[in-house]
């Protein structure tokens, strides 16, 4: 998992990287225009790089997640060598939202409004717990996967929901700023003939659908 952030008028020239979710202490080390960042057991959660225009510049005018090509990653791991860091990036390009089909659908045991889903991603199957008033067995829905930025900067990790796991997000429309969304509570209800699951998410033609 790679995620990449890039705002220059509201953080400078600062190119922000992350691979883990970490909570608790953390080490930072900064060498050259590089900051190395990991939790307290030692594990990587990102790295930050200063002037990064410099290094990508591509990155002018871009504002929220970049999704970083294989050539822009070998150039950010050489400033990471450099620098004298020993754990590279490695390029995630796989589509972060998809269309996902709800094979299952339970009740969730200790809430009166959530519910246990599990979702078909064409080559896995992902548990989501899910509070969307409107969700429903064997349909087929948006998914924000693990890995995923939303449009409000807000980055999808595993986690728990009340309890139970959880792997990514059944998205509402308003959620992923599609034009002319409902401002209400509701997930969005793809058409049968929406993609297959897995498919990456279109979203010229999701904006179509309100």
């Amino acid at each position: 998992m790679l995620i990449a952030s890039y705002n220059r008028p509201g953080m400078g020239d600062v190119l922000v990287t992350m691979v883990n979710n970490g909570s608790g202490e953390q080490t930072v080390t900064t060498k050259q225009n590089v900051t190395e960042i990991k939790d307290a057991q030692g594990q990587l959660l990102g790295y930050n790089f200063q002037n990064a225009s410099q290094l990508l510049p591509d990155l002018e005018g871009h504002r929220g997640q970049v999704v970083l090509t294989e050539d822009q990653v070998a150039t950010l791991n050489q400033a990471i060598q450099e620098a004298g860091f020993a754990t590279p990036l490695v390029a995630d390009l796989s589509p972060k939202f998809v269309v996902g089909y709800v094979s299952e659908m339970e009740d969730h045991p200790k809430s009166d409004h959530l519910h246990i889903t599990k979702v078909d991603l064409g080559d896995e199957t992902v548990q989501i717990v899910c509070g969307s008033p409107n969700i429903e067995n064997h349909v087929k829905v948006i998914v924000a996967k693990v890995g995923a930025m939303m449009p409000s900067g807000q980055i999808i990790w595993p986690g728990e929901l009340v309890g139970v796991e959880s792997d990514g997000m059944i998205c509402a429309g308003r959620e992923l700023n599609l034009k002319n969304a409902p401002d209400k509570p509701g997930c969005v209800i793809l058409p049968a003939d929406f993609g297959q699951p897995g498919d990456a998410f279109n979203f010229e033609k999701g904006n179509q659908l309100f």
